[in-house]
């Protein structure tokens, strides 16, 4: 039987991307007690990076938002991967950190990080997916990607 956050993501149409695998000498997510630390997920789709660009540049801020939420699928996709299977076992969204890459005139990397933010509170809920967080913007990404994020998960 599904847990109560599958049934959730199935409810609003969501479907989570299989956990990519690490790409260098690190690992995707790491456990420690009862927090999963997980590495910095970009807008990967079917394993292929997109929303590649700048804001400010390229990219526009509703692209910058849907890759911001698009890297809160692919943590979400860890965590469960490090829940085994079962994401009812998240306590708490702990803190998110989003680097946004961006020109230097733009101003509005924490507008950009709320489609992340924003996806933890729908598919968690208020009181587990609401965070503490950190949004800057950075001269380029790996390859290419407009947005990087990593969290930090309470389990149990």
């Amino acid at each position: 039987m599904a847990g109560r956050i599958e049934a959730r993501l199935q409810e609003l149409g969501i479907s989570l991307p299989q956990p990519v695998p690490a790409m260098a000498n690190y690992r995707t997510w790491q456990r420690t007690g009862n927090l999963v630390y997980v590495s910095g997920m970009i807008p990967l789709k079917c394993k292929a990076p997109t929303y590649c660009g700048q804001l400010g540049g390229t990219i526009s801020s509703e692209e910058g938002i849907m890759a911001a939420r698009l890297c809160g699928l692919n943590l979400i996709g860890q965590v469960r991967e490090a829940c085994d299977g079962d994401l009812d076992r998240v306590v708490k969204v702990v803190k998110l950190t989003g680097m946004v890459n961006s020109t230097p005139h733009f101003r509005e990397q924490h507008k950009i990080m709320n489609g992340c933010s924003d996806l933890m509170v729908e598919v968690f809920g208020e009181d587990i997916g609401r965070h503490a967080r950190a949004a800057f913007g950075c001269a380029s990404l790996p390859f290419g990607a407009a947005v990087e994020a990593d969290g930090i998960f309470e389990v149990k």
